[in-house]
């Protein structure tokens, strides 16, 4: 198998022949790798100091069955890296490095004997990301849906031209952000999936998700609409709307439903994402299945078997 079409062949028409895998947290991934992300660009870092180490997390779930990666660029903005003193071209080239890794780690695992076709999902993350204030958890920042779009455009213009298989607009936490990316994509020829962060039926800014997902039905761009960055619970109930307002794929990845624990900054409680969970996600209209935080290449293992045996 050529391992450059199996990147960048028609990742719509993969979608439409059956469910897919979705990597997981990669963050975690980094860190149980004894990586420290404890600053503003948080895996975005790594792509200046360690690329080789997010090659290897990539890697890791591509073996554990996953048959998407989602890129390092969360995290990288152009403004995040100019507080560190990388211009904007040195930027651009570190943001669309992120693609270059998990293209790397696909031709890695089709080395290794990995028949499967890999995918790279080029991750735009919400512009309370670049913030680093967890405001990508409230949204609602106090910008016009004009001036978020300016935010947003030129890096997925700069992720559009490393020829991603789609583009993951990702975390959204409101419907006015979501307008703003939905904008940003137009033109760009490369399709996306459109991810909301929710807590119970709703946007984490508040939004009804029947509202929230409308936005995408009628967008050529978008070929998937979804949630991740979400408690598991949340999701069946999500994963119905998306399907039943747009008619089109669901793509669902939510965290490991551990809490996390400001004060004393660890994670605390148990895992309640499961086998079973995949199901009924699968079942609701699901074509897109992975995880978030703390979902490490163990739970996406326990996805592909389950995706392996609907199949």
């Amino acid at each position: 198998m050529n391992p450059r079409r199996a990147v960048t062949g028609d990742f719509a028409a993969a979608l439409a022949a059956g469910p897919l895998v979705l990597d997981g947290g990669l963050s975690n991934q980094l860190e149980s790798a004894g990586h420290d992300l404890g600053d503003e660009l948080w895996s975005a870092r790594l792509l200046a100091e360690r690329p080789e180490a997010i090659t290897r997390a990539h890697l890791a779930y591509f073996e554990a069955g996953a048959d998407v990666a989602i890129t390092a660029s969360y995290q990288a903005t152009f403004e995040g890296f100019g507080k560190r003193g990388i211009g904007r071209g040195p930027a651009a080239e570190l943001i669309a490095l992120s693609v270059e890794l998990a293209r790397e780690a696909a031709r890695r695992a089709h080395a290794a004997g990995v028949s499967r076709p890999l995918w790279a999902a080029a991750s735009a993350g919400p512009y309370g990301a670049m913030l680093a204030d967890g405001s990508e958890y409230r949204g609602r920042y106090g910008l016009t849906v004009e001036e978020l779009e300016r935010f947003h455009r030129p890096r997925l213009e700069v992720l559009a031209a490393a020829r991603p298989d789609v583009l993951a607009l990702e975390t959204v936490p409101d419907t006015d952000e979501a307008r703003a990316l939905l904008r940003a994509v137009r033109g760009l020829g490369v399709p996306a999936w459109l991810s909301y962060s929710v807590a119970g039926g709703r946007t984490r800014a508040g939004q009804p998700l029947e509202e929230a997902f409308a936005l995408a039905a009628d967008a050529d761009e978008v070929i998937a609409v979804g949630v991740n960055c979400c408690a598991p619970g949340d999701a069946a109930a999500a994963v119905r709307t998306a399907a039943r307002v747009t008619g089109k794929p669901v793509v669902v990845y939510p965290n490991s439903g551990e809490s996390w624990d400001a004060g004393s900054r660890t994670w605390a409680g148990r895992s309640t994402f499961g086998p079973e969970r995949v199901r009924v996600w699968r079942a609701a209209g699901a074509r897109l299945i992975g995880g978030c935080c703390r979902v490490g290449p163990e739970g996406i293992a326990q996805v592909a078997r389950v995706l392996s045996a609907a199949r």
